[in-house]
């Protein structure tokens, strides 16, 4: 019996040493945890910031826990199963409302009321994006908007000028057509399924996905559906058999470096990407890059298909032994100035008023453009829809199959946007 109690006990030495900073946060001893996905820019910065944090609260510890976005979920599922979840971690769009859902992110409001946070800065509608169930799960890093980098010299070269507070679809392909005459340079198709559908469809006051998540949010408004296979599919069939269009097989390939991406090597003239993402396609792209709204069904008319996203957030969790700390962290970091010419926008454009005219004046010339784009951009954007439901990505998946049959050759587009319809809905009502 003694042998086997020993045995139990060196088992469970490992589990009591991985969970002993939880006990020492239990104990008041001053310490949390931050985990979060990035890049080594993002990563160097936030350490840097944990430990500005340290610095000004003597005694406590912050220990930094980055991952990369392919493991980062991976890991948090993990830690949940184990019960070892970090007191604050990175949160996105995508899987907030499932944390929120098993009850792991804590209500931030409680703190607001009681001063150890502060939102009297951020805008309503980010603290909006960051609420679900009249609970503040996760305050807004960076705001976002989905886009369309161009190439500046290829647009030149062509003599074509865009308002992209005005153009349409319409436009869209009469300037592909134009730049391929005269430039050679082809346009990149539409690879997503998820943002230029969602773009149009918000257009007509529908969103993407019903609010139950167990279908499309279009799927039976055939004007929507219309104006979608259009352009995500007719269209780019037409600039395919003008030769305007890059091939199309060679677009869907996922994981590639931004270096490698068409727009870098010069084979476009435009790509679709998040805001926050644009300057580094142009640093990829090693030339200049402007960056676009989208064009629109409607000549960017209210309902508007544009939205702030938040980039990320920075969440609470309800496992935490050391919540105030953990709060006061949140605090520092989101609306700390010194916290925050560290960061430099890095997640994206701040939220709060005062951090953002701050840095608006101290970041270089490429992320000022974005500072400017999100305030010119704003009123025509309307507010973001509910978070995505759980099967996004199997959704995702199995339309771009379908897409990259339709965009080859392989099936028409009228079978091709209804088996994207139908099969959407199957995954989702699963």
């Amino acid at each position: 019996m003694k042998r086997i109690c020993l045995f139990l006990a060196i088992l469970a030495l490992p589990a009591l040493l991985f969970a002993a900073p939880a006990s020492e946060s239990a104990s008041g001893g001053g310490y949390i945890r931050h985990a979060w996905w990035g890049n080594t820019v993002r990563d160097e910065r936030t350490i840097r910031v944990a430990q500005l944090f340290m610095e000004k609260n003597p005694g406590v510890t912050v220990e930094t826990e980055p991952t990369n976005w392919d493991g980062y979920w991976l890991r948090m599922n993990t830690l949940a199963a184990a019960g070892n979840l970090p007191d604050v971690m990175q949160q996105d769009y995508a899987y907030i409302e499932q944390y929120n859902d098993r009850n792991q992110l804590a209500d931030l409001n409680p703190f607001v009321q009681r001063g150890i946070i502060d939102i009297s800065k951020h805008d309503r509608g980010s603290l909006a994006s960051g609420t679900l169930n009249n609970k503040l799960i996760g305050l807004v890093l960076g705001t976002n908007a989905w886009g369309m980098g161009v190439d500046r010299g290829v647009l030149q070269q062509a003599g074509v000028t865009i308002n992209d507070t005005a153009w349409t679809w319409k436009d869209y392909e009469q300037y592909a057509l134009q730049i391929y005459q005269r430039t050679g340079v082809q346009t990149m198709p539409i690879t997503g399924f998820v943002q230029i559908p969602e773009h149009i469809s918000r257009q007509f006051g529908l969103s993407h996905y019903a609010a139950n998540g167990r279908s499309l949010g279009y799927s039976g408004n055939a004007q929507a559906t219309a104006a979608i296979k259009e352009v995500l599919l007719d269209m780019q069939l037409r600039l395919r058999a003008a030769g305007a269009l890059y091939d199309p097989e060679d677009s869907f390939i996922q994981g590639r470096a931004m270096e490698e991406m068409p727009i870098s090597t010069g084979k476009t003239w435009n790509n679709y990407h998040w805001s926050n993402q644009h300057v580094a396609h142009q640093t990829a792209a090693k030339r200049p890059l402007d960056y676009l709204l989208c064009p629109s069904v409607s000549g960017n008319r209210s309902p508007f298909g544009t939205y702030l996203k938040a980039g990320q957030f920075i969440s609470l969790l309800t496992s935490s032994k050391s919540q105030d700390l953990g709060a006061k962290y949140i605090e520092f970091f989101v609306n700390n100035i010194d916290a925050n010419r560290i960061l430099l926008a890095e997640r994206g454009i701040p939220v709060p008023s005062n951090v953002r005219e701050d840095l608006a004046a101290r970041v270089d010339a490429d992320m000022k453009y974005l500072f400017d784009y999100i305030t010119r951009v704003t009123p025509f954007t309307s507010p973001i829809d509910p978070p995505y439901p759980a099967r996004t990505g199997e959704v995702e998946d199995a339309a771009r199959t379908i897409h990259i049959q339709v965009l080859t050759g392989r099936i028409n587009s009228d079978a091709g946007m209804s088996q994207i319809v139908q099969n959407s809905n199957a995954i989702l009502s699963r």
